[in-house]
């Protein structure tokens, strides 16, 4: 039997016939949506928490509004969202000028103009503004309060003084955030990077982590930071692990997120009945893989199905290497993960979080990345280089022997393995 792992845009088979009984972990696979963008129309037509979108403009009496975009790092089917949006909005009354959609960069770069086409569409990018959030850019940012654990609130300014706002994205697992989509296009998508700093400061609390809500500090200021700002409308779609729309929710920004999240549990949190010595993982490929910073997400999750002391696979082609300055100067300026953990219990900075959670795994579990990485970078990761999935299973077999036992995983950025008892 073979399985294809993606890396990059393309792909890479995997011979399982010398692996001894793998579990391939796909997470549940629900019927596929014949026509996504009809569910999009359906879902903003009925929607959850809230009127519709042109009714909502109606009432706010709304003549400009900004539409929250994603940016590249984020598999976001904006072909079959924003069209209905779009039409909504003029339907109401708002001319195109008066439109404005603000990339949620996060900390991440600004995206080309380029990659906005690829990623909006040529003729959206032709026919509306379309602007980068700037997280570093002071004369850009609102101070908008204090957050309830603690975080100085700043945002986009565009965002902050829309009259009619409405955010989009897709709802996934998040690795401390419980799940993406909803709040985090606002918040840490379109905020500061002094915001961002202070609440990505709490993943260290136990409630935050993979797919969990109840008491994560890390998503209830996100959500609080939705509400300061008065999202007025959102549109969201759930993905299978495999990247395909199975699920649209629109409305309130919280409950109709939550109706997703709901959706999206069922979907990607995995059961297992016992740990394994060998996982071998692609983290979904572009963009998913498209550099480590992002690659990791899929690693963390793999790394929940392994024994301490097992070995994971990584399939992440990471095109531009390792992703964020400061996680790379981390990274390369360490001689050991003791040097990382030292450094986060000193300060806690932006980026350096990617490094400290790539070193929880490493202090338990050996990571061989099979990437197009040059060997020297894969070592200042602290992981070892395989050019091939071949090699790196020559790699597992002369360390667990032949008879190890192994879970594979296609899509490891979608799914939660969940160890049952």
């Amino acid at each position: 039997m073979s399985i294809q792992l993606k890396t990059g845009r393309s792909a890479v088979d995997l011979d399982t016939s010398n692996l001894c009984n793998p579990l391939v972990l796909t997470g549940k696979q629900p019927p596929k949506l014949s026509d996504p963008r009809a569910a999009v129309v359906r879902a903003m037509a009925h929607p959850i928490g809230s009127m519709t979108l042109s009714e909502e403009i109606r009432r706010k009496r709304a003549k400009r509004a900004v539409i929250v975009v994603n940016d590249v790092t984020r598999p976001t089917p904006n072909n079959i969202i924003l069209p209905p949006i779009l039409e909504e909005i003029a339907d109401a009354g708002i001319a195109k000028p008066d439109v404005t959609l603000v990339v949620a960069t996060g900390i991440h770069r600004g995206i080309t103009r380029d990659e906005m086409e690829e990623t909006l569409g040529s003729e959206i990018v032709r026919e509306y503004r379309v602007v980068n959030h700037d997280c570093d850019d002071e004369s850009n940012l609102v101070y908008m309060g204090r957050l309830s654990h603690g975080t100085e609130f700043y945002v986009n300014r565009i965002v902050c003084e829309a009259e009619m706002l409405i955010t989009t994205g897709v709802i996934g697992v998040h690795y401390f955030a419980g799940f993406s989509g909803g709040r985090k296009s606002i918040f840490p998508g379109v905020s500061g990077r002094v915001s961002i700093e202070h609440n990505h400061s709490l993943m260290t609390c136990d409630n935050a982590t993979v797919a969990a809500l109840d008491g994560n500090p890390v998503s209830e200021e996100m959500v609080e930071a939705g509400r300061k700002v008065d999202v007025g409308f959102t549109v969201n779609v759930v993905v299978d692990a495999a990247g395909s729309v199975c699920a649209v929710v629109a409305g309130d920004m919280e409950q109709a997120w939550l109706d997703g999240v709901r959706q999206c549990r069922e979907i990607s949190v995995t059961p297992i009945d016992h740990l394994f010595d060998v996982a071998i993982a692609s983290s979904g490929g572009y963009p998913k893989d498209i550099n480590v910073y992002q690659a990791q997400k899929g690693l963390d999750n793999a790394q929940r199905a392994v024994t301490p002391g097992g070995t994971i696979v990584l399939i992440a082609d990471c095109t531009e290497g390792f992703g964020e300055p400061t996680f790379e100067r981390w990274m390369v300026e360490s001689s050991s993960l003791d040097d990382i953990f030292a450094r986060f219990a000193e300060r806690f900075e932006l980026g350096g979080h990617k490094a400290y959670s790539l070193a929880r795994v490493l202090r338990e579990k050996e990571v061989i990345l099979v990437s197009g990485l040059p060997d020297s970078t894969v070592r200042q990761l602290f992981m070892t280089p395989a050019h091939s999935t071949d090699e790196a299973l020559r790699l597992v077999t002369d360390k667990h022997g032949a008879a190890f036992s192994c879970v594979v995983m296609p899509n490891s950025g979608g799914v939660v393995p969940y160890l049952e008892n």
